[in-house]
């Protein structure tokens, strides 16, 4: 089957790409089980400098790269050169900190010597998304090939190009060939791939469906995995809070990446007392957002992924209506062009059975809900299956507290909007997946904590 490359701004198909074949998959395996012993007993200094190569190619090429992720996908251009620098620092980051973070930590027993030691476990296939091409796929491989391990990446089906230029960029860079490879196959080929021997881990990044399956198959053949699933991220804003600034905030994190986010903040829990000025300023905010072609630096809202994501999020957002939620603006596909665009939206009055309560939705649609102090913020934050993160807004420093020990979320920002930071461990609970990636934690999930005991 052949990978259409599309470019959703006018939705056409822009390049076609061959599948690779049953062999091809096979030459890829054995190159990197082969590559792996090599190169698990490479330096870390010289797999720092292939690193940090690695990030002045994405530096110096980031106008490129951009351009490849907003043709495939649609992000606007100014967030497509963004990622790009954000990959360049994950692998700086871990060009420079690796050593330290794996290094051999004594420990004191009634042996001679003992100690942990971190060693690499081997081929780990990353299976990623499109909606951050670059990034999810970076903030894997920068850690797992620092490590000591070998990548192999089954990307999205839409976004072939990305899959290929960054296994360009590791190339390039200096790492051997089979230390980072793109497999282009389809979500059908991804099975045989966790069940052979020489795959020693999964990590993936998507929906709870795929999620599913893949921890469902990797658990029975006891292989490790990494999930970071969906979200339905609550922003909350108190009455304390800097009301200017937590709108501008609000549009932010609600429509970065055109909506199409894990972390993007869906649900805007707003304290009764404050909730009218929030919706007037938040509703004028997001009607002012220009939507466009996202190659305009100008732009702000960019076309969905695909058509089928656009017919997608337009059917919750009218069964939500439907159902009795109102619509403040929004609400339906934008005329813009031939392309894949969705207006900015903002609901209200959603009932609890409704898709805008109860679901992920994937576009720039925020849900607004109402709530008399903090005990109902938190009740209404944790209100469902998701909790990867959450954007907290209050002065009061006893309100932050309640809100950090109250909600369930692997990530809690105060004043400030939910982010992936290479310094900071990163990933959810409940629904949305187990284990960490990025900081001292991702680099040590997909390592052998090897105990050494020596006795006198």
């Amino acid at each position: 089957m052949p990978f259409d490359s599309i470019d959703p701004a006018i939705g056409k198909i822009v390049k076609t790409f061959d599948e690779h074949s049953d062999s091809d998959v096979e030459t890829k395996l054995k190159r990197a089980d082969e590559t792996f012993r090599d190169y698990s007993r490479t330096s870390f200094q010289q797999r720092s400098k292939w690193m940090l190569e690695a990030s002045r190619i994405l530096e110096g090429h980031k106008t490129r790269l951009a351009e490849t992720m907003t043709l495939e996908m649609g992000k606007p251009i100014k967030s497509a050169v963004a990622e790009a620098e954000k990959c360049a620092w994950v692998c700086r980051y871990y060009a420079e900190n690796a050593e330290q973070f794996l290094k051999d930590e004594p420990i004191e027993t009634d042996a001679r010597l003992s100690y942990v030691r971190y060693r690499p476990l081997g081929a780990v296939l990353a299976v990623m998304p499109w909606n951050f091409p670059f990034w999810q796929v970076f903030r894997f491989a920068a850690p797992a090939l620092m490590a000591g391990n070998v990548g192999l990446l089954k990307h999205a089906s839409n976004v072939p190009a990305c899959a290929l230029a960054i296994e360009d960029v590791f190339r390039d860079a200096g790492f051997p060939t089979g230390a980072f490879q793109a497999l282009l196959i389809g979500s059908d080929r991804v099975a045989p791939l966790i069940e052979d021997p020489r795959v020693k881990a999964v990590t993936l990044t998507g929906s709870e469906p795929a999620g599913s399956k893949v921890a469902s198959l990797a658990g029975k053949l006891i292989k490790k995995t990494v999930l970071e699933l969906g979200g339905s991220d609550p922003f909350i804003v108190m009455p304390s809070a800097n009301l200017e600034k937590a709108v501008a905030a609000a549009v932010t994190a609600r429509t970065i990446n055109n909506g199409q986010s894990c972390i993007a903040a869906k649900r805007f829990i707003v304290d009764e007392e404050i909730e009218a000025e929030f919706e007037k300023r938040f509703v004028a905010a997001m009607e002012a957002l220009t939507v466009g072609n996202p190659m305009d630096d100008t732009i702000a809202i960019g076309p969905l992924a695909t058509e089928q994501i656009v017919k997608d999020l337009d059917e919750q957002v009218k069964t939500t209506v439907d159902l009795g939620a109102r619509v403040l603006t929004g609400g339906r596909r934008s005329e813009h062009a031939a392309g894949f665009y969705y207006l900015p939206t903002v609901l209200t009055d959603i009932p609890k059975d409704a898709p805008a309560y109860r679901d992920e939705l994937f576009g720039p649609v925020a849900s607004l809900f109402r709530v008399d102090g903090v005990d109902e913020a938190i009740e209404v934050a944790n209100d469902t299956s998701f909790g990867l993160g959450a954007s907290v807004w209050t002065n009061d420093s006893k309100e932050q507290t309640r809100f950090i020990e109250g909600i369930e979320a692997g990530c809690v920002f105060v004043n400030g909007i939910v982010a992936s930071d290479p310094r900071l461990p990163f990933g959810g609970v409940k629904h949305s997946g187990y284990g960490r990636e990025l900081g001292v934690f991702g680099i040590r999930e997909f390592v052998n904590i090897q105990t050494i005991w020596i006795n006198k």
